[in-house]
């Protein structure tokens, strides 16, 4: 696989480091971008200068536009749109995809309306016997910092143990540390709920709460990530690693985090609306505040903070009341 040349869907911050770090050492790598503006400064400057300004594309870096030469005779595909464009753009993508390339999603979140993970997404694109050939990348990974070299460590789920060593393998670099799991349902649910809980962790600050709330918030937040994804098949223990409390550990507190971002401008008084058409970036948390919310709903699950994150970003409601009615709530013991 190493050899052979790939395909990377999407454009954004990581999609650009991605291209970066695989570009860097060596492998052909073929990116897809969507916009008209970053691709124009991606074909001018070899720099993404939109979402990741400061990284200049190495030769081996081919941008497109063009999604059937992205992914067409490629080892490995990787998608890295926004969550909600998927299934189109996959859908599209499928097409061109041969039966013996490899899919490997680092896209956090879940489908609107249906509430499907990306894996169940992809499996009804490929189809379910395709599966064996899909992956999933997670981890706590500040797309800059990655394309600036500096350390980090990710996380690969696949069904298949040697699909997830060659994704390993593929991926690791000097600076980059990718580690193997089965657990494709913890490693992507990891993902999806930290971002509803760094928006959380936003507004505390931004309230001025101080670092006991953070703390407590990140806490409770791994407490409720757990739950449900356990609930959904996730061995917990991957919760307690880089896709679960790794990643919310640097959403909820890192200041290159959008989410966290999101929330604290909600505390100063900004409308999601506002923030939402003030920047180019996507946050998913605003997205999956919603669809977090829903899918607990849906399996029973208590989750307070995400259901005051939801009714915040989506229902209007004041952070200071949200705030309230968390520390009001029923006493009981912290394992529950």
């Amino acid at each position: 696989m190493m050899a052979k040349p790939i395909g990377i869907i999407g454009a954004g911050g990581w999609g650009t480091a991605l291209a970066s770090l695989l570009g860097q050492k060596g492998l052909p790598v073929t990116l897809w971008c969507h916009g008209a503006q970053s691709y124009e400064e991606l074909q001018e400057n070899r720099e993404n200068r939109s979402y990741l300004p400061g990284i200049v594309l190495p030769a081996t870096v081919e941008v497109t536009r063009s999604l059937e030469n992205t992914v067409t005779e490629k080892a490995l595909v990787l998608c890295v749109v926004p969550s909600h464009a998927v299934r189109q753009v996959m859908t599209r993508a499928a097409l061109g995809v041969a039966p013996s390339t490899v899919v490997v999603c680092g896209t956090k979140g879940l489908e609107e309306g249906t509430l499907k993970t990306m894996g169940e997404v992809l499996a009804e694109i490929f189809g379910a016997q395709n599966r064996e050939r899909q992956a999933f990348l997670s981890g706590p990974t500040f797309a800059l910092e990655v394309a600036q070299g500096l350390p980090a460590a990710v996380t690969v789920a696949a069904y298949s143990e040697s699909i997830a060593r060659d994704i390993q393998a593929v991926l690791s670099t000097q600076s980059l540390r990718a580690y193997t799991s089965k657990d494709v349902i913890g490693v992507q649910m990891g993902g999806v709920i930290k971002n509803v809980i760094a928006i959380a962790a936003g507004i505390s600050d931004g309230l001025g709460l101080g670092q006991n709330a953070r703390a407590a918030l990140i806490t409770r937040g791994l407490a409720e990530l757990t739950r449900l994804a356990v609930q959904m098949g996730a061995d917990p223990l991957t919760l307690a690693g880089l896709p679960g409390v790794g990643d919310l550990i640097l959403t909820c507190t890192g200041g290159l985090s959008r989410n966290r971002q999101v929330g604290m401008q909600i505390a100063g008084g900004k409308s999601v609306a506002e923030i939402i058409q003030g920047s180019r970036m996507v946050a998913e948390g605003i997205r999956n505040a919603r669809s977090v919310y829903l899918l607990a709903q849906r399996l029973g699950i208590e989750m307070p903070i995400v259901e005051q994150m939801y009714r915040i970003i989506h229902e209007g409601r004041k952070p200071a009341e949200g705030v309230r009615d968390l520390m009001q709530r029923s006493l009981k013991a912290e394992r529950t």
